[in-house]
């Protein structure tokens, strides 16, 4: 029997391996899902075990365990690491899901779980295709080492740490990543490019109390005023930033990205519509829109406080006000220094009678791109265009994953994503599905995968 023909004939009990999988409440960030998080990191272990990996281990953190396996068949082959992450987003609002989170429900060709989209489904899919391979070869056309985590929801605190310590263990020629998603179900692609991430709040203090506003009004320094005229000074009329040095280190983006861009036509009025934004739209090109989302930074407010937040009204001016600012960086920025030109261009324009405070969220993380011109790039963009008829777009990422530059900056080597989820899945939303098309398909890729990767 093929690998091929293996995986046809055992489908049946992947999608029950799923199935179980989905049903352990794996929640990182919340201490009430401790047992979920110890059974799925069980789980994942006993799996790599049942598929054919050695040394199984769970590398202990100051937080969850992350999975460690591997099948080396000959030290002269490539060697390839497979990332993923067995915790989940917690399942709130429960409410509105039409069937409960943790108990996994086909609908219409679709497997309805928290989880099953980002990361179960495309995790396993791997974990399958070495065992199929192993079963029915005897061995792997390449090297594989897997380090699946439990804290990517939560930040992945304790991820450097782990690749630090494990730095030996972990050494390899490439992640393939099974975390990520395609960017539209009807369109190939795979992200070449993810921003950075820097966050901060900043507090205004006024007087040393809150004051009357009829006794102080018009003479006291009122904190929400000066936030407000800060903020404001932060973004220009197009709504970039206009903080000095803020862009400093930038460099061009991939040319590739932006064909993909405007091979896409993409309709700003349709994302407008989408998100119910009313009263015209803010961008009116979908290759401005883009460019903005995918390849230039951005200083966002997340949320701001100050004073009387009840019903009705208090006659008060407050003694502080705050803003949770985070920025997304492009290739380039460094966090540190991102931070400190924030924090320059505040206190220079800080009125008299008030001081500033800003306190710092985290080491942040730098944007992460893949060379253009990498071998194992061009293998996944083949697999991709002969399975899907179509040649994938590059595509970057709006967001953070920072993954990437986590593994450049500790095992000296690049990420290339090749998930099988797509971005409409409603992962980190109630209703999260994952297409069973997408995971049969997804072991028929990364089957091609793995065997022309053994070439370069």
């Amino acid at each position: 029997m093929s690998v091929e023909s293996y995986l046809d004939a055992n489908y049946p009990a992947a999608l029950e391996d799923l199935k179980a999988f989905c049903r352990i409440p794996s929640v990182s960030t919340d201490p009430a899902y401790a047992d979920g998080i110890k059974a799925a990191a069980n789980f994942v272990a006993d799996r790599l075990r049942r598929a054919g990996f050695s040394n199984v281990e769970q590398l202990t953190t100051d937080g969850h365990p992350a999975v460690f396996g591997e099948i080396i068949g000959d030290p002269a082959l490539p060697t390839f690491l497979v990332y993923g992450h067995y915790d989940v987003q917690p399942p709130d609002p429960l409410e509105k899901w039409k069937t409960p989170p943790f108990e996994p429900d086909i609908r219409d060709g679709r497997l309805y779980a928290r989880g099953v989209s980002d990361d179960k489904g495309p995790l396993l899919i791997p974990i399958l295709v070495a065992e199929a391979f192993m079963r029915e070869e005897g061995r792997l056309p390449v090297n594989l080492k897997v380090l699946i985590e439990g804290e990517e929801e939560s930040g992945s605190p304790s991820f450097e740490p782990v690749l630090e310590k494990h730095r030996d263990k972990l050494r390899c020629d490439l992640v393939l990543s099974a975390d990520g998603a395609m960017w539209r179900p009807d369109k190939p692609s795979i992200t070449v490019a993810s921003r950075g991430l820097a966050a901060l709040d900043v507090t205004i203090t006024g007087a040393s109390k809150d004051l009357h506003s009829g006794r102080h009004g018009g003479s006291a320094p009122n904190p929400i005023a000066a936030l407000a005229t800060l903020l404001a000074s932060m973004h220009g009329p197009d709504g970039r930033v206009t903080v000095d040095g803020f862009l400093d280190g930038t460099s061009p983006p991939d040319p590739l990205i932006i064909s993909a861009i405007e091979a896409s036509q993409f309709d700003s009025a349709a994302y407008y519509r989408e998100i119910g934004v009313e009263g015209g739209d803010p961008i009116d090109t979908g290759r401005e829109l883009l460019i903005r989302q995918w390849l230039e930074p951005t200083l966002e407010f997340n949320g701001i406080s100050g004073g009387y937040q009840g019903a009705g009204t208090k006659t008060v001016i407050p003694n502080t006000a705050s803003v949770k600012i985070t920025c997304r960086l492009i290739a380039g920025q460094k966090p540190d220094h991102v931070i400190a030109s924030i924090t320059r261009h505040l206190e220079t324009r800080l009125p008299n009678g008030f001081v500033l405070e800003v306190h710092r969220h985290g080491p942040g993380s730098e944007a992460d791109f893949i060379d253009p011109d990498l071998p194992a790039l061009a293998v996944s963009e083949g697999v991709l265009g002969e399975l899907l008829g179509q040649k994938p777009l590059r595509v970057a990422m709006g967001a953070t994953i920072p993954i990437g530059s986590a593994f450049r900056n500790h095992l000296g080597c690049a990420s290339i994503f090749f998930s099988f989820s797509t971005a409409d899945e409603d992962y980190h939303a109630p209703n999260e599905f994952f297409r069973l098309d997408n995971f049969k398909l997804g072991m028929k890729a990364w089957t091609m995968l793995l065997r022309r990767l053994a070439a370069i």
